[in-house]
């Protein structure tokens, strides 16, 4: 199969597989109906992902992607810290409070396993919070921040720009943020910051 009709096709069956993760929750979906409602074999399924775990790795992974690579980008450059963290914040809370995302914490916090739980934090937060801390770490270089714990440093940046959000998110109490919110939190966020850890 050529690149772009693999790549086209995965997203098929990773879109099926959200619609069956909301409709069943993590416990009742299965590879077979995930394959049913995506019009997929279930050969193509275990030789792309593996088993069900693999499957929804990979949904968090692309899920975390933009923001990854952003940073990843961002940190390859001589872009200020400060600069980095206002054009990611945005990303980063329409990332964490969008329909995806909040899918996969609805059925996470459902599952008495642990299993998507511990798929989400490694293939989603894992990833992403080591470039975070090289970005505060770099703020701090720079002589914007002071601070001695760099993994405080980044949970209070987080606590700063997600606050509350996405767990009303999940509970259906909010809609998704709209790109004006989501730049109003982020530079306030950074402000915030900057007092609390200042020079």
């Amino acid at each position: 199969m050529r690149e772009d009709k693999r790549s086209q096709r995965q997203q098929q069956i990773e879109a099926a597989a959200y619609e069956v993760l909301e409709a069943k929750g993590y416990g009742g979906t299965s590879m077979q109906s995930i394959a049913r409602q995506a019009r997929a074999s279930n050969e193509t399924l275990y030789n792309w992902y593996g088993d069900k775990q693999g499957l929804f790795r990979a949904l968090v992974t692309r899920n975390a992607e933009n923001v990854k690579t952003h940073l990843e980008a961002a940190l390859q450059t001589d872009e200020d810290a400060l600069s980095i963290l206002g054009a990611l914040g945005p990303k980063l809370l329409a990332l964490l409070t969008g329909d995806r995302a909040i899918a996969l914490n609805r059925a996470a916090a459902a599952d008495g396993s642990g299993e998507l739980g511990a798929t989400l934090a490694k293939a989603g937060r894992d990833s992403v919070l080591p470039l975070l801390v090289q970005v505060l770490q770099r703020a701090r270089q720079e002589g914007h921040l002071r601070f001695d714990d760099s993994a405080e440093a980044v949970g209070l940046y987080l606590d700063l720009l997600i606050g509350d959000q996405q767990i009303r998110r999940v509970i259906g109490q909010i809609p998704p943020p709209t790109a004006e919110v989501c730049v109003g939190r982020s530079n306030r966020a950074i402000e915030h910051l900057c007092r609390l850890l200042s020079t």
